[in-house]
């Protein structure tokens, strides 16, 4: 028997969950109820309890810590949490704990023993209870899940799947689907938040979403199925044409449920994309793109819709060009690690992008990935240390499509060059100030020859713009100025400690031009060679 105990302050919701439930069916049984957080947990420290059902906030002991403390008392303690929407941030935090399930006042009774059931089935197979007979069903039902999870895997997601010979009979055999000859349409629902709200709430959140999907459209269609991945629950529905606005009607009655988890999640938002319905299994495809090119609108017309499937445009042609027109604009900032010449650039293309009648969000979402890409790609060009790119430019598209609008999205696209320059930077930092000193050397030996800028980055192993702007940096002048500083230099000695004439001077200190060398002089010391000479020898 499961030992459970309800943990609420008002009297009257505990007598309402000990009797809504059916506890003895489902081999439970309340053993106490408490009123308060302390009362509660010295009863999970006193009747060890396997399930404890209770409000998220009561007086005492704040909700969250009785949870933690719980856990620590008895690690394998269950907890299905009760809320409040005003409290429900609370809510989101006691997920993080491990929280079995959440649900909202009032109670819904379905809800409620759903989440028991599944709780009693855990809990059986943990203390091997279970019949030959009851092991055998729930590892039917788990292939079961997992054969149809494997039709999304194997034959929709799949890039090398042979769709062309896909056949109803052969699916339903394969995958043990119930597809009748009727509509197939494809639905996406998609989840955007941070990345790491994403990890820690996916589970539970995605789990909602597919319970409300298959209680609405359940009855309505031949089959549904649902599979989760990342971000997203991808859905497939048949049904008979005739239902075809019914079942319009319930997915729309669907996502307003779901849009209460967004009214929950503060920082979750959901969208709802749906492509066309088809009559043919074999263009599920079709669909599934219609209803991926749908869930991209949401960075034009915004989140917490139900975006439905257009006529896919063609991808605009001046987007090629203002790709090839950024390229080469960005090339300049980057080559000298400019962020604020990166930004510039950016900021100006989206204004441009985003001015453009029609824009779709797919092809704002393939622009804004295609650039960082192209930052990439020429950041390795001018051999700055980017290590491991190909999962740079991975975990920038997983973070890109948790994005809910175009603005979020070049955001994050500035933020990732920026964090990826300021990277370079900082290694060039501790790097950079040796060259430098090498590159002084180098010139002071050697100013006598007609080196160039190139001789000098090439020998210290920059590019030369590179070379340029760093040695700018940390000199406060450029190359040619410093280069005339230690030739004037040196012939302000000879002037002064030897008899040798201008213009051999003007040679042995590497100018190859008499009067360019006399006129460079004056201007560095205000005087004439000669009244250099007669004024300091």
């Amino acid at each position: 028997m499961i030992k459970v105990v309800i943990a609420d302050d008002e009297v009257r919701v505990c007598k309402l969950i000990c009797n809504l439930i059916d506890w003895k069916a489902l081999d439970m049984e309340i053993v106490v109820v408490a009123h308060n957080g302390i009362e509660a947990l010295e009863l999970i420290e006193k009747l060890q309890p396997d399930l404890m059902v209770t409000d998220i906030r009561m007086p005492g002991c704040d909700g969250l810590e009785m949870i933690e403390k719980g856990k620590q008392i008895k690690e394998d303690v269950d907890f299905i949490i009760i809320s409040g929407y005003s409290h429900f941030e609370y809510a989101q935090t006691a997920i993080k704990y491990g929280v079995r399930d959440y649900l909202l006042k009032p109670i819904n009774k379905n809800e409620l023993l759903n989440t028991l059931n599944k709780i009693r089935e855990k809990y059986r197979q943990k203390t091997q209870q279970l019949s030959r007979e009851e092991e055998l069903q729930l590892q039917l039902k788990d292939n079961i899940d997992k054969l149809r999870s494997g039709f999304f895997v194997e034959m929709l997601l799949s890039k090398n799947a042979n769709r062309a010979d896909m056949k109803i009979d052969e699916i339903n055999k394969n995958y043990l689907f119930k597809f009748q000859p009727a509509c197939f349409q494809v639905f996406i629902v998609k989840v955007d938040c941070k990345y790491k709200d994403l990890c820690e709430n996916m589970n539970v959140v995605g789990e909602k979403i597919v319970q409300t999907l298959n209680k609405s459209l359940g009855k309505e269609c031949f089959d549904v199925e649902t599979y989760l991945k990342n971000s997203r629950v991808y859905g497939i529905l048949n049904y008979d044409k005739a239902k075809q606005d019914v079942v319009r009607k319930k997915l729309k009655s669907s996502f307003d449920d779901i849009l209460v988890q967004q009214r929950l999640y503060h920082e979750i938002e959901f969208t709802v994309g749906l492509g066309r319905p088809v009559e043919d299994i074999r263009q599920l495809e079709d669909s599934l793109l219609e209803a991926e090119w749908a869930i991209r609108q949401r960075l034009v017309e915004g989140t917490g819709n139900l975006l439905e499937y257009a006529e896919l445009k063609n991808h605009h042609e001046s987007c090629d060009s203002i790709i090839a027109e950024l390229t080469e604009n960005i090339e300049s900032p980057l080559e000298v690690l400019d962020s604020e010449g990166v930004i510039c650039e950016i900021n100006l293309l989206k204004e441009k992008m985003l001015d453009k009648p029609n824009i779709s969000g797919q092809e704002i979402f393939d622009l804004v990935t295609a650039i960082y890409s192209t930052c990439l790609m020429l950041l390795r060009k001018y051999k700055f240390n980017i290590s491991d790119s190909e999962l740079l430019y991975e975990t920038f598209l997983l973070h890109a499509d948790l994005c809910s609008s175009a603005e979020e999205l070049f955001e994050l696209l500035v933020e990732n060059i920026c964090k990826s320059l300021g990277i370079i930077v900082k290694d060039k930092m501790q790097t950079d100030i040796k060259p430098i000193y090498m590159a002084k050397q180098y010139i002071q030996q050697n100013y006598m020859k007609p080196i160039t800028l190139k001789d000098v980055s090439d020998f210290v192993g920059f590019n030369d713009s590179y070379f340029s702007f760093l040695f700018k940096k940390e000199s406060g002048k450029n190359f040619t100025e410093y280069l005339s500083e230690v030739r004037l230099n040196k012939a302000k000695e000879l002037l002064k400690e030897t008899d040798m004439n201008i213009a051999n001077i003007c040679e042995v200190v590497g100018y190859a031009d008499l009067k360019h060398f006399r006129k460079s002089f004056t201007k560095y010391t205000g005087l004439r060679p000669n009244e250099y000479r007669k004024l300091y020898a």
